[in-house]
């Protein structure tokens, strides 16, 4: 384990640039950085961030068509009418002469509306699919019935097309199978603050992990205009004790995989397809913010068959991970002084 980089404000998500470009790292406190040969440079050129409670400058990605677009997304909370939401911006990163980078053109491509007050349950994690499309997660902003009405995204996963704009095959969009019956951006629903998105590169599949409240965190795999529960069924009880629901399953609600009971509020996931680590090739990765690990998911098809705690308190609280082309692993912690931490085979 090498630590790659430290006094991060806040670090909450990373990209691995192509080459070697470095990666890019985002602060919850509002900053876009850049790391490339042991060197830490701010990039110029986000939007306006509002850093509020939970909200901040969230997840990263690369455009899938990165190599000829240069296109960054970004997701993070913002301030307007009605109190703090989730946004969704794109930007054109640029080189300068001095090897920093910039992001120009940079466009906000989707608010999550109904804005509202309070700090809580942002999401926000991004990806896309095989075909191209961007996909959003939105907690349900700390107000839980939020998540089971199907006409407000948050609680819910959003599909969109790289533009921002909805496509017209999503469920409740006016080419879906139920046309006008929800917001036309919402893909599936009943999600209560997930932080870790992924595409299992095989299936196709999109796996998405959520926070319960104390207890009943969730892996789920994601199906187009389904209903995950969130809080007609949970695994978890509320923070004073107090029972949520009775239900852990219902008709009509999709199960999850696997649930954390107790939590280990989970955020970030990756899929492991490298070759630096072949016994962990088919593995899935999450970090643990209140376990402070790294958890590893041993899979046999969509069967979870096996888990391992890794790094057991040795970091802190694991924000983010992510696999380099180099099949390193990639970890970004937690705290007021964050850092970047990469997990490489040992040399025999």
């Amino acid at each position: 384990m090498e630590s790659l980089a430290g006094n991060l404000e806040r670090p909450w998500a990373l990209a691995v640039l192509p080459g070697d470009e470095g990666l890019l790292i985002t602060e919850r406190t509002g900053d876009l950085r850049h790391l490339r040969g042991g060197v830490l440079r701010g990039v110029p050129g986000i939007p306006e961030v509002a850093v509020v409670g939970q909200g901040g400058l969230l997840d990263i990605v690369l455009s899938p068509e990165f190599g000829s677009d240069r296109l960054i997304y970004l997701s993070f909370a913002e301030a307007g009418s009605g109190g703090y939401g989730t946004a969704v911006a794109r930007g054109r990163l640029r080189s300068e002469a001095s090897g920093a980078l910039r992001l120009t053109d940079t466009e906000v491509i989707f608010r999550a509306l109904p804005r509202s007050g309070g700090g809580r349950h942002f999401g926000s994690r991004l990806a896309f699919d095989d075909e191209g499309y961007l996909y959003v997660t939105l907690g349900d902003r700390g107000a839980m019935n939020r998540a089971q009405d199907p006409f407000d995204p948050y609680g819910g996963l959003l599909r969109l097309n790289p533009d921002g704009t909805v496509p017209r095959d999503n469920p409740f969009a006016p080419g879906g199978e139920r046309p006008g019956e929800g917001a036309p951006e919402l893909w599936s629903w009943g999600h209560r603050n997930a932080q870790g998105l992924m595409r299992h590169p095989i299936t196709g599949d999109l796996w998405l992990h959520e926070h319960g409240p104390k207890g009943g965190d969730e892996v789920n795999i994601v199906e187009k205009g389904a209903n995950y529960g969130w809080p007609r069924t949970s695994f978890g009880i509320d923070y004073d004790g107090s029972v949520i629901t009775d239900d852990a399953s219902l008709p009509g609600i999709t199960d999850p995989v696997i649930h954390w009971t107790p939590s280990i509020a989970p955020s970030g996931m990756a899929y492991y397809d490298g070759a630096a680590f072949p016994n962990w090739r088919g593995d899935v990765f999450v970090g643990a913010l209140a376990g402070r690990h790294l958890r590893r998911l041993e899979l046999s098809g969509n069967t979870v068959v096996d888990q391992e705690v890794l790094l057991d308190g040795r970091l802190g609280r694991i924000r983010d991970v992510r696999v380099g082309d180099d099949g390193a692993i990639y970890l970004l912690t937690d705290a007021d002084r964050g850092g970047l931490y990469r997990l490489s085979p040992a040399e025999d």
